[in-house]
């Protein structure tokens, strides 16, 4: 749905090839200042944009994490989508993190919601309602209801999402990205608990962020 190009996230190849060919124009030109600068940001976007192939962990009743970053928040809150209390876990991510988004299990998307919004810090609480974000409504095959949502933060000014409602989504499957910093939080649906703790790192499509209750 989402397949890199050349081990990058296809969103980033216009922006990685404007620095590297006013990098080039500068170096033509002989401006040197310029010219390493540009070269520096061609260097960091070209790690910002990478994206790895993944294998995600087999097994029933698992969830993998739908972003590499850190986990900021466990508990429950208001599912955007429901309006139920559910578990959730959030993960903050870095401008040096992966900032591809993976689908947490294997999922028809229900619902897709984009709701505009304010650029407070990612990381704060009030991102989850106040900032730009975008809800992906995932339905598993048993039933049960998931609510995956992308929020843009401080820097971040683009959410994109290619999934639309009736796509099939396998766990671990690429589905988006959001540019430059952000936060992804996921409602668990009943049944399911947290597999991971506050401040550990996660790998989007390996990390097992959630399980099936026995």
């Amino acid at each position: 749905m989402y397949n890199p190009i050349c081990g990058l996230a296809r969103d980033g190849l216009p922006i990685i090839g404007f620095f590297a060919l006013a990098s080039l124009v500068c170096a033509f030109l002989r401006w040197p200042v310029p010219a390493v600068i540009l070269l520096a940001a061609t260097a960091f976007s070209l790690n910002f944009f990478r994206d790895p192939d993944r294998s995600p962990p087999s097994g029933c009743g698992l969830a993998v994490a739908p972003a590499d970053g850190v986990v900021c928040k466990l508990g429950e809150a208001t599912d955007p989508i429901s309006g139920e209390t559910r578990q959730v876990v959030c993960i903050f991510m870095n401008i040096f993190n992966v900032h591809v988004n993976r689908s947490p299990i294997d999922a028809t998307v229900s619902e897709v919601r984009y709701i505009p919004g304010k650029f407070f810090n990612a990381s704060l609480d009030k991102a989850s309602t106040d900032n730009e974000r975008n809800i992906l409504s995932l339905t598993d095959a048993d039933g049960g209801k998931w609510s995956v949502v992308q929020i843009a933060g401080l820097i971040a000014r683009r959410i994109v999402c290619k999934a639309a409602p009736g796509d099939r989504l396998s766990r671990g499957e690429r589905y988006g990205m959001i540019k430059f910093g952000s936060r992804l939080d996921v409602y668990l649906p009943r049944g399911y608990h947290p597999a991971v703790t506050m401040g550990q790192k996660t790998t989007a499509g390996l990390t097992v962020l959630a399980k099936k209750d026995d």
